[in-house]
């Protein structure tokens, strides 16, 4: 059983050679042709039969596939910076020995990655300036798709500025970025036509969520209260204060079950992780649970507001159900270091990396894990437990041991 632990450990989690900082799931269906030969081309390579297409869902170029972003920084550490494409295969629940294509960016190192809702492209934060790069369709890549640097300008975010948190909203008309020296910017997108700009919103920008309806932009520093930000006033609505010794990491918007927005915010109490949920109707806090008694160093919220997951500095993954917060999967040590980005593919899946150059996708749910299965076996014992006292108890009683 160990052995075959270690296995399906192995095909999972793959290192790549260099600190991975952040990572996405490229969208489905998103390889663009450059041109209209390749567009001809492609369209007569992905004719199938039904019977042939129903056999090969699992396996369509770009359904299950990834991209990363790391390196060794600048100066020579010999450690290369790249863009990365990963292939993972959820038959055999293995990712790709080696990336199935890189571009490296010399020496900038990729920190921050926005991919486009609509799969147009991936935009990167490098220490100083933000390059915009587009998938092209190749019959030559193992995969299909490849990334190309685009020449597109994107002075309108600042030159020698580092973003550090990117995100565009739902429909991908908007984008949003944070630098490192608190400087806020809301653009709409491709124009680049400035809507919001806040040089001093908090002392650092750390992370940016659009609500699901695009209304709200919720932005969060290094200290202070997390400020919520209205799309067309483009003005602060709510400042969603911290309690005593708490301190905010991450924030997410997320549709909830009843089809009603909540924003998660990632938190820590002293040492403790928590994640604490706000209504966006109130800005009140709804619910706080304690999630892990680690720092918590990455943070995602699947599409359809099912799932929350945690990564610590330790290397765990934390995957809970944000109905009642309660742990569905948790993978201890997942990795070596400290997990650097997380990202779930719809509520299947989610990917980690971390600064031990690994990245590595955990199955929602998956029983062989320390989730719902584990759990069920102890409750499963529990019961067990009881019912053989109980039968013990009536026994005496009746006299059987006399």
């Amino acid at each position: 059983m160990g052995r075959g632990r270690r296995q399906e450990i192995s095909l999972c989690c793959k290192r790549y050679g260099s600190p991975l900082f952040c990572a996405a799931w490229i969208p489905n269906g998103r390889a663009s042709a450059s041109t209209e030969e390749e567009k001809v081309e492609l369209e007569a390579e992905t004719k199938m039969t039904k019977v042939e297409e129903e056999k090969d869902d699992e396996k369509r170029c770009d359904d299950w596939m990834l991209v990363l972003g790391g390196g060794g920084g600048e100066g020579r550490s010999g450690v290369p910076n790249a863009v990365l494409m990963s292939r993972f295969d959820p038959i055999s629940r293995s990712l790709s020995d080696q990336p199935i294509y890189r571009i490296e960016t010399e020496g900038e190192v990729p920190y921050r990655m926005a991919i486009h809702p609509r799969g147009d492209g991936v935009l990167c934060s490098f220490p100083k300036r933000c390059r915009w790069f587009e998938w092209r369709y190749s019959k030559d890549s193992d995969g299909g798709l490849t990334l190309e640097s685009s020449e597109r300008s994107l002075s309108h975010l600042g030159e020698d500025e580092l973003q550090l948190a990117l995100t565009f909203n739902h429909d991908g008309s908007l984008l949003a970025a944070g630098n490192e020296n608190g400087h806020l910017r809301v653009f709409k997108w491709l124009g680049m036509d400035l809507i919001l700009d806040k040089s001093d919103a908090h002392a650092s920008v750390k992370d940016l969520s659009f609500s699901t309806d695009g209304n709200f932009l919720v932005s969060l520093g290094d200290s202070g209260p997390c400020r919520v930000w209205d799309t067309k006033s483009c003005s602060v609505i709510a400042s969603l204060p911290r309690e005593t010794g708490e301190s905010f990491r991450f924030c997410r918007f997320s549709q909830g079950f009843d089809n009603n927005q909540t924003l998660y915010i990632a938190a820590m109490q002293g040492e403790r992780g928590r994640i604490v949920s706000w209504s966006p109707l109130s800005w009140k806090r709804i619910v706080s649970k304690e999630i892990t008694r680690d720092p918590i160093s990455a943070f995602s919220v699947s599409a359809d507001g099912n799932f929350l997951a945690v990564g610590t500095s330790e290397g765990d993954v934390v995957i809970s159900n944000s109905l009642n917060m309660r742990k569905v999967t948790v993978v201890k040590k997942a990795h070596l270091g400290l997990v650097t980005a997380m990202a779930f593919k719809d509520s299947s899946a989610l990917v980690s990396t971390s600064f031990d150059a690994s990245a590595r996708v955990t199955l929602v749910g998956d029983k062989s894990k320390n989730g719902i299965f584990s759990t069920t076996i102890n409750i499963l014992v529990v019961i067990f437990v009881i019912l053989l006292a109980a039968i013990v108890y009536y026994m005496r009683k009746e006299g059987f041991f006399r």
